[in-house]
């Protein structure tokens, strides 16, 4: 007597439907890997206001990420703008030390949530 194909319907009749018992199962059960990380890269609304945190925040950003974040924020760029091509120059040799929290204290509580969400963004961009 031959052996039964293992994967055909011959020799078991309802392999395809605990196949998909099992996929549907297996897919509703185990998180999502990138779920996971957006919920990661989520800042908490306390700490999204706090302008030393949102310093160490941009000052992690490479280059790239931070000129977006910066370009985004009309009252950080015009700091930077107020300077010329060479402010631009400044910046992206300084970027990570220069003190940004005071340019921040400025910033209203709207704008520094927007700023939270706009490193989220440019971090998640690279990821």
């Amino acid at each position: 007597m031959p052996l039964p194909n293992r994967f055909s319907n011959q020799g078991c009749p309802f392999f395809a439907l605990f196949f998909a018992l099992f996929l549907a199962f297996f897919l509703a059960v185990v998180p999502c890997p990138v779920m996971a990380q957006q919920e990661d890269l989520a800042m908490p609304d306390a700490k999204a206001t706090d302008s030393k945190f949102l310093e160490k925040e941009l000052q992690s950003l490479d280059w790239a990420q931070f000129r977006f974040v910066l370009h985004s924020v009309p009252q950080l760029r015009a700091e930077v703008d107020a300077y010329g091509p060479l402010g631009w120059q400044y910046v992206e040799r300084h970027y990570r030390r220069y003190g940004w929290s005071r340019s921040l204290d400025k910033l209203d509580q709207a704008r520094r949530r927007e700023l939270a969400d706009l490193i989220v963004r440019a971090k998640a961009v690279t990821r």
